[in-house]
């Protein structure tokens, strides 16, 4: 079974329904699924320096990250999301190794706590106290050269 094509461009190379359908799994996933009010849309999307990354099923969108240059000199990854009905399926991890491939080092996220063991798989660390972050424990976690 070959592995999904990873799509890959800059805001201003989505278009309309890319963006649509990446911010409605963000949505499904972190504010209706995790019960999370917060601002999704947070000026970080548009940005020149942001790169999007998603894997398409059917031609609809199942799993998505974002990266971009960020505080602290650092490469930041976020929005890491895959639909529920796609997940144990490896998209995740896909796009990380596609993301980490590209990203300048050093690289941090603030994971969801309970992922932490998952992002250690591909190297990062803790380098900071877990913290709340819309009603969700938090690690911060930081991937170095």
């Amino acid at each position: 079974m070959t592995a999904p094509a990873v799509q890959s461009a800059r805001f201003a190379e989505l278009s309309a329904r890319s963006f649509h359908d990446i911010v409605r799994l963000r949505l499904a996933t972190f504010v209706v699924e995790q019960r999370c009010a917060y601002p999704e849309l947070d000026g970080r999307d548009i940005l020149p320096t942001t790169q999007h990354l998603w894997i398409e099923d059917g031609g609809e969108v199942v799993s998505y990250l974002r990266f971009y240059p960020g505080a602290e000199n650092a490469t930041w990854i976020g929005r890491v999301v895959t639909a529920t009905a796609q997940r144990n399926r490896g998209l995740g991890a896909l796009l990380m190794t596609h993301a980490l491939a590209a990203a300048a080092r050093p690289v941090r996220i603030s994971a969801q706590a309970r992922l932490q063991s998952w992002y250690q798989a591909f190297g990062f660390t803790r380098c900071g106290d877990d913290f709340l972050e819309d009603g969700i424990a938090h690690t911060p976690m930081v991937l170095e050269g």
